[in-house]
């Protein structure tokens, strides 16, 4: 959450942030926070006042009883009496303030960096860099520097690649593909759990364990250390990586012993280091981990939701980094190189995006996402966001570092999808499908044991 020194000393950028992210009532919001700490300040200091005039009188009362100024003494030991139910009075007071105060930060979201565009929705994030795709023109021109808000993205640049690579035969989408090559039943894991619970099978299978190892294997020779978490966390590790209170509808939550399944292993690698005091020598520390997500995915409907497009149980890695404020922008851009360079080992058509305010996760500062084209589809499939989250989930986690002064600080955290399974599996078994079937990248092949789906 935001520390009450950013929304004390910057006070107004607090609030143009929060309005960046379409956050209601941001300058009542922040207004209130605002008033209960001065609330609570006062109090201490009423409460100090007491306690110092109590300490006062109680150095006196042996004094008059020494001098035989029993009346004295007894009015003086009334008087600090008073007093102790006074300060008792006044922390009550302020324990109300702090609680009601941190009820409310816990609502705010970040406060996005200055760099994220203004925006209502995913039609303002803009395309700032693409690769292995034909049309060069597009690439040249987010190399140079001219992003594209995908409400203005040519759609003659999607064009270019349909018409060079579906120009012998009509793509299948992946659903048919999956089902003629006995790949995933979809139908089976509507049986099993319900829709959104695929069953992989065969080569399906063997696709997926070897996507899991070729991205841990990735991972580990850029440094990552890899994890295997729980995939249920309590409610302390849902409120430490933000998704608690906000996302709780979202999250499946076995209620008998109040725990959460994850919607990524962001949850519980983060909050390894929760209540940690780490050295400024061991940052930045880079973990991975592979694990099972789950999300009820409550509201989603339509095409978009077809076959692996949108699944309530599905395969991830994520990396995620701790680092010191001054060096976590260079390890969101090394983050954002690791993604991209997978998707290029995979010879996948992507595109980069910044997010706008508007189409930002409530704990990000800084988010890009990386989309695949689906060239059955004819549409772009998110695959990743890597987020830099400044020190909002460090504050809730009370995530700190003492640097070569000795000095507690607030860490960086940051995490990334390196990658999300099922839209890769999408992407990979339309955009390579052949008339004698469905060719392996040659990166991925050592992992499958296979270079052709036949």
């Amino acid at each position: 959450m935001l520390t009450l020194k950013q929304i004390t000393e910057q006070t107004d950028r607090v609030i143009a942030g929060l309005q960046k992210k379409h956050f209601n009532d941001a300058a009542a919001v922040v207004a209130k926070v605002l008033d209960l700490d001065k609330q609570r300040k006062a109090n201490q200091q009423l409460k100090d006042a007491a306690q110092a005039e109590m300490n006062r009188l109680s150095k006196q009362i042996g004094q008059l009883f020494q001098q035989g100024k029993q009346a004295e003494a007894n009015a003086a030991k009334a008087q600090t009496g008073e007093l102790k139910a006074q300060i008792a009075q006044y922390e009550t007071a302020m324990q109300g303030f702090e609680t009601e105060m941190t009820n409310i930060l816990l609502t705010i979201p970040n406060i996005p960096y200055d760099i994220v565009p203004e925006g209502t929705g995913a039609d303002d994030n803009l395309a700032v860099k693409m690769g292995n795709w034909p049309n060069q023109a597009v690439i040249d021109s987010l190399a140079a520097g001219k992003p594209v808000a995908l409400k203005n993205w040519p759609a003659e640049a999607d064009e270019a690649i349909a018409a060079e690579r579906i120009a012998q035969s009509e793509k299948l989408p992946h659903w048919e593909l999956a089902k003629k090559y006995n790949l995933i039943d979809f139908d089976l894991g509507v049986k099993i759990s319900g829709a959104g619970f695929p069953v992989y099978i065969g080569k399906g299978a063997q696709l997926q364990r070897a996507l899991i190892n070729f991205f841990l294997a990735e991972a580990n020779k850029a440094g990552y250390t890899e994890i295997m978490p729980p995939t249920v966390v309590n409610q302390a590790s849902g409120y430490g990586t933000g998704q608690l209170p906000d996302k709780e509808g979202q999250m499946y939550h076995c209620e008998v012993d109040d725990l959460y399944l994850i919607p990524t292993a962001e949850v519980p690698v983060t909050n390894i280091y929760r209540d940690v005091i780490l050295d400024e020598k061991d940052l930045p520390i880079k973990n991975c981990a592979y694990t099972e997500c789950f999300r009820r995915e409550a509201g989603s409907y339509g095409k978009d939701v077809r076959g692996l497009n949108r699944l309530h149980e599905f395969s991830k890695i994520e990396i995620v980094r701790i680092d010191k404020p001054e060096h976590s922008d260079e390890s969101h851009k090394e983050m954002l190189a690791h993604v991209e360079g997978l998707l290029q080992k995979l010879e996948l058509p992507y595109r980069v995006l910044r997010l706008s305010g508007g189409d930002m996760s409530f704990t990000a500062a800084l988010c890009y996402d990386f989309e695949v084209y689906s060239e059955a589809q004819h549409r772009w499939l998110e695959v990743s966001s890597t987020s830099n989250f400044d020190t909002y989930q460090a504050n809730r986690l009370h995530c700190r570092y003492r640097d070569q002064n000795k000095k507690i600080n607030l860490c960086h955290t940051l995490n990334g999808s390196a990658l999300a399974l099922p839209r890769i599996v999408a992407a990979l078994l339309e955009n390579n499908q052949t008339e004698r079937g469905i060719h392996i990248p040659a990166a991925l092949q050592p992992y499958t044991g296979f270079e052709w789906i036949d």
